[in-house]
């Protein structure tokens, strides 16, 4: 099945989303990428856009426990055995609304032996002179009790420097340590005289940085912020709810062979690495019931 692609545009911004993964293929702002774009119809490079659904991150050896079940969904990162990002990446999604500003794809995710319930999940993009709004509203068509959890994937552009001249602001307390083989948890630490302290805006550097942060800090209008601004002045933020009381950052260090930082994954999650084996933050989506995560990403001016 060939994938089909839509272009949106309003208030100096335009965005492609694709219907593989339901992906955000680009963005741009007077003609700047806000973020790592790729070309639709093309195989999607290091999960760019992606909706990760029905879990975010990794899950260890795709192994959980759901109603009585011992379950098992197929591991898709076998060098660190692991099942990565979902189900919904490996779909095609089917375009079910489309104007000049919005659009939303949307899949039937059916049951399987690994994940053996039944959502409905739309993904909708829509700009507006504040930027995109980007949202996934999922449904349990199901008749069992459905565990779930979802981030985006898109991979932040600040400006035309290298990444690691990038001034960069998480306004995290803490972040997840995790094994240093298979990226699984281990517990949460304080960023409190760490590497990973980017509470106050500041170069990242060359630091390495593929981590979950936690205990964020939200405005008094509710919401969390991660921005990231290129010494030019230009930048790029990505901001959330507290439906989201997690955030993967991610600075895209690849094999010596491959491109490296070439864009910085800012990934808003409802729950954390390994959460359908751990139960943190997981949600239990009652048979008939919705959930919808909320995300938006805005240009920043000099």
């Amino acid at each position: 099945m060939s994938s089909v692609s839509a272009a949106i545009r309003a208030g100096g911004y335009a965005a492609t989303v694709t219907g593989t993964a339901g992906a955000l293929a680009s963005l741009t702002y007077q003609g700047r990428d806000l973020v790592v774009p790729f070309e639709p119809g093309a195989p999607i490079p290091a999960f760019r856009g992606i909706v990760a659904a029905p879990w975010p991150n990794r899950l260890a050896d795709g192994r959980y426990t759901a109603g009585g079940r011992d379950l098992a969904v197929p591991v898709t990162e076998p060098e660190r055995g692991c099942a990565l990002h979902g189900l919904a990446l490996a779909r095609e999604w089917r375009l079910v609304a489309h104007d000049g500003a919005s659009v939303a794809f949307a899949l039937d995710l059916a049951p399987s032996e690994g994940y053996p319930f039944r959502l409905r999940l739309e993904a909708r993009y829509a700009l507006t002179a504040d930027g995109l709004d980007w949202s996934v509203r999922a449904a349990n068509a199901g008749e069992d009790l459905a565990p779930y959890g979802v981030c985006p994937h898109p991979y932040l552009v600040a400006g035309p420097s290298p990444l690691d001249a990038w001034e960069l602001e998480v306004p995290a307390a803490e972040f997840l340590e995790v094994t240093p083989d298979r990226l699984l948890p281990l517990g949460t630490r304080a960023v409190e005289g760490h590497g990973f302290d980017f509470r106050e805006p500041r170069a990242i550097g060359r630091t390495q940085i593929d981590h979950a942060f936690t205990d964020l800090r939200f405005d008094p209008g509710g919401t969390a912020r991660v921005t990231v601004r290129d010494p030019s002045g230009s930048g790029v933020a990505m901001a959330w709810d507290a439906g989201c009381p997690w955030v993967q950052v991610c600075t895209a260090d690849a094999a010596p062979s491959g491109p490296s930082r070439l864009g910085l994954a800012v990934e808003p999650m409802t729950c954390p690495p390994n959460a359908f084996a751990s139960g943190t933050d997981l949600v239990w989506l009652a048979p008939g019931e919705k959930h919808t995560a909320r995300w938006r990403i805005h240009a920043l001016e000099g």
